[in-house]
């Protein structure tokens, strides 16, 4: 699992203005593809079972994913490629190949991946104390004593918990989380309304180091067993620059080498990467990077990109995005989406 730079977060906090790119506004080889069948009956669509029904919204505009106008859920397809984006791809490793850190199964004892706790509606929420408090949501929040850790009960590294509340169309999310008494601590922690726009305040952090959140950026199953991801993923690379990129909010660098990535920095896939011979699973993951793009959310190993973990990865399958290289990327400037300083929708 990755360990964070959270040590500086005091100190970067002073020198986290928005200086972004975008202007500011007033492995193993992949498993061949086998013919398409009809799933068995009971199965999804990639025909893992069971299957599992979409999320249902629970109230008008509950999706489980931020509006529809949100800089996660835009097409930057056809975006300017950044004047600085070959220096940017070779810091973070040109040659360096693409890791899903998320599948099946579990490594060193833990499910691999960021998993997800949704809880019922009425879900009682409970104290956490924090050490970044200035830069966190106060809370209470809605984490029930069994929430699942990143890494397992017993990890050392981000213990990112991130629980969805569906009937409140909220996610809560908490690094460094360990439970306390009747309740939680935690290094920072965030709220997010999927219902809105809003960014968090200039020069704070979330969960992540760059102020976005975690639970908008992974892959999650039950999209991939849908045909298609409809926004953006994370990622994480080895350093950043200081300042951060629109949509992020916060700087976790002193380094001023403008060879780096900032955290915000939106990559794609290249459009002239062939992913048709990719297995499903790993298709349209790549799909979704080429359409949507990846964001720089934290720090990392290079080109490691975020999911949940799930029973029904086939981790074979998901292999083959280890075909991908840094070479295979690109960085695209943003700039011409932004609405607002303080906002997440897009033009």
């Amino acid at each position: 699992m990755r360990a964070r730079t959270v040590a500086v977060v005091a100190l970067v906090a002073l020198l986290a203005g928005c200086g972004g790119d975008e202007p500011a506004p007033a492995g193993t080889a992949p498993v061949p593809t086998t013919a398409a069948a009809t799933p068995a009956e009971g199965t999804d669509a990639l025909g893992r079972g069971p299957a599992k029904p979409s999320p249902t919204p629970t109230r008008a505009g509950c999706t489980g994913q931020f509006p529809a106008d949100n800089v996660w859920r835009a097409d930057v397809s056809k975006l300017p490629v950044h004047p600085r984006s070959a220096a940017m791809v070779a810091s973070i490793g040109g040659g360096a190949a693409m890791h899903p850190d998320f599948g099946s199964g579990t490594w060193e004892g833990a499910p691999i991946g960021i998993p997800v706790t949704t809880v019922p509606a009425g879900q009682k929420k409970v104290t956490v104390t924090f050490e970044y408090a200035a830069e966190s949501d106060r809370g209470p929040y809605p984490i029930p004593a069994n929430a699942k850790i990143e890494g397992g009960p017993q990890a050392d590294g981000d213990r990112h918990v991130i629980v969805y509340d569906k009937a409140a169309c909220k996610v809560y999310e908490l690094f460094a989380a360990y439970p306390q008494g009747g309740g939680w601590r935690a290094g920072s922690g965030a709220v997010f309304d999927l219902r809105s726009n809003k960014l968090r305040p200039a020069g704070w952090t979330s969960a992540d180091a760059s102020g976005l959140s975690i639970f908008a950026g992974l892959v999650r199953y039950d999209e991939v067993a849908a045909g298609r991801i409809g926004h953006a993923i994370r990622i994480t690379v080895p350093k950043t620059r200081t300042g951060y990129t629109w949509p992020a909010t916060h700087s976790a660098s002193s380094a001023t080498d403008t060879a780096l990535p900032q955290l915000g920095q939106r990559l794609r896939l290249k459009a002239s990467v062939k992913t048709s011979a990719m297995p499903k699973q790993a298709r349209i993951v790549a799909e979704a990077m080429q359409r949507y793009g990846v964001i720089v959310a934290d720090h990392g190993s290079p080109w490691f990109i975020s999911g949940a973990p799930d029973d029904r990865w086939d981790n074979d399958a998901l292999r083959a995005l280890k075909t991908l290289t840094g070479n295979d990327f690109e960085v695209v400037d943003a700039g011409g989406l932004v609405t607002g300083r303080t906002s997440g929708a897009v033009r």
